[in-house]
């Protein structure tokens, strides 16, 4: 039987006619469960052949009932980029329902390792979530060497015996590409993310392919950092340079946001002298002026899905990877028909 093929704690619950917290709760004999569902689940388990995972049932002798997130990324960033607290809003919303806490190391990049091994070491966590992939990323090693149950938010570029939330971020960047296409632009920039993370360079290479198709040239890009003043420098950047792009595309809101600023100082106009679209489509997205453009994500929904998948792993479920909805285009004032 192939680990797809193995029933998962979402198939016990369904047989059982409960949620798939009971069946985690009821399975590691934890409180807060009747016996007559208690029994009713270990029946139905029974009857699918269900078996808990050897990483499961190693842990099952002594779990710690919290996962944990360790993010390589300056403290000031995350407060500013508005994916994370809307992600592990969305972790913290399912750990409650199910009886569980989370553990947040935010460390330099020269000590991520040293800070998955410290979780290890103490046992503090029964498992991780796994966030800005990196590109043919060391923690997939790290984590299976520290036997660390893990789910990780994309699919790596490399292989990987860990669940995966299925984000793909190509469809929403080359929808954003082709929108400005559609209204006349030839010359589409890139204000990219770090090459090192996966996301920032799916984004890049999303944004030379739509480019590709439509038989422009992909060769105004720079790289940024994510943040609100390394989109500033990328825009000042693209704005001086000859010839001129007449849109930019940015992987994400907190750079465009700052790119509508800086376009201002410049003395050029959004949208009429130069069109903006972002990424994750964050609140703040609708109220800037003009309203931006951007691709819509769900970071709550994730952090759900992706800590449902964690928990499920843990108790034992061969859990395989996890669907999300796509990314799309979110279109505002932000964009427009280029100049003539």
């Amino acid at each position: 039987m192939t680990r797809s093929d193995r029933p998962t704690i979402r198939d016990v619950a369904r047989a059982a006619g409960v949620s798939k917290g009971t069946v985690s709760f009821a399975l590691n004999g934890r409180p807060g469960v009747a016996a007559e569902t208690r029994q009713r689940i270990l029946d139905a388990a029974e009857a699918l052949g269900w078996t808990p995972s050897h990483q499961g049932r190693a842990l099952s002798v002594s779990r710690a009932f919290a996962v944990g997130i360790v993010l390589a990324r300056p403290p000031e960033l995350l407060g500013a980029d508005p994916f994370f607290p809307a992600f592990i809003a969305g972790v913290e919303r399912t750990l409650s329902e199910r009886g569980q806490a989370l553990v947040l190391q935010v460390v330099p990049d020269d000590e991520e390792e040293a800070g998955y091994r410290r979780l290890a070491d103490a046992k503090r966590v029964d498992g991780v979530f796994l966030l800005d992939l990196r590109v043919h990323d060391p923690r997939i090693a790290l984590l299976r060497e520290l036997k660390m149950p893990a789910v990780t938010i994309a699919r790596p570029d490399l292989p990987s015996d860990f669940p995966a939330l299925l984000v793909d971020d190509r469809p929403g960047i080359a929808a954003a590409v082709r929108h400005l296409v559609e209204l006349g632009h030839r010359r589409i920039a890139h204000v990219a993310g770090p090459a090192r993370f996966l996301h920032g360079t799916v984004r890049r290479l999303a944004w030379e392919q739509a480019l590709g198709e439509a038989g422009l040239p992909a060769d105004a890009v720079v790289e940024a950092d994510f943040s609100a003043a390394g989109g500033a420098q990328a825009t000042r950047e693209l704005l001086t340079s000859d010839p001129r792009p007449t849109a930019i595309v940015y992987a994400n809101d907190l750079m465009a946001i700052a790119g509508l600023s800086v376009a201002l100082e410049h003395g050029v106009a959004v949208p009429a002298q130069l069109s903006v679209t972002g990424f994750d489509n964050t609140e703040l997205a609708g109220y800037v002026a003009p309203p931006l453009t951007s691709v819509r994500t769900d970071p709550y929904l994730w952090g759900r899905e992706a800590a449902t998948a964690l928990l499920d792993l843990i108790a034992g479920a061969a859990g395989g990877d996890i669907p999300v909805p796509p990314t799309e285009l979110v279109i505002r004032a932000s964009t427009a028909a280029p100049p003539s």
